[in-house]
């Protein structure tokens, strides 16, 4: 079975899947958000669906002093959401300069910022699950 992994942002979702095997992670789309979480979770719903999905990794976002701020309360009350909607094990994965490393891996490929911005939540999304994947599979 297949892994989610799971940027949440305020204006996008970041949405990457595993191999069957369990060792890579791919970006599959990002999501824009919908005024209603029903929304958000029938896209969601969709993707599970269709790749087969039994866990979600969810990235948590943490101050670089280890506390949970307001963007990382609102990815764990989304997790809590995640497990009671889909019955699905859920974890939460720090982050932490993940959407930074992600940019500058895409300045250094040179794409341009308009196209950075269409992808950068997506590319995120694989680096959380790739990160929980290794560290899993070590």
């Amino acid at each position: 079975m297949r892994k989610m992994g799971i940027d949440l942002g305020t204006k996008t979702i970041g949405i990457a899947i595993s191999d069957e095997m369990g060792w890579t992670a791919q970006g599959i789309e990002t999501i824009k958000r919908a005024d209603s979480l029903k929304k958000d979770f029938h896209r969601l719903e969709q993707l599970i669906k269709e790749y087969g999905v039994s866990e979600i990794i969810v990235g948590l976002p943490k101050n670089m002093n280890g506390t949970i701020g307001e963007r990382g309360q609102a990815s764990q009350e989304f997790a809590e959401k995640l497990k009671k909607r889909f019955g699905l094990t859920v974890h939460l994965w720090d982050e932490r300069l993940t959407t930074v490393a992600a940019e500058r891996m895409l300045i250094s490929a040179d794409v341009s910022r308009k196209k950075r911005k269409n992808v950068i939540d997506k590319l995120a999304a694989v680096m959380i699950l790739q990160s929980f994947l290794d560290s899993n599979n070590k």
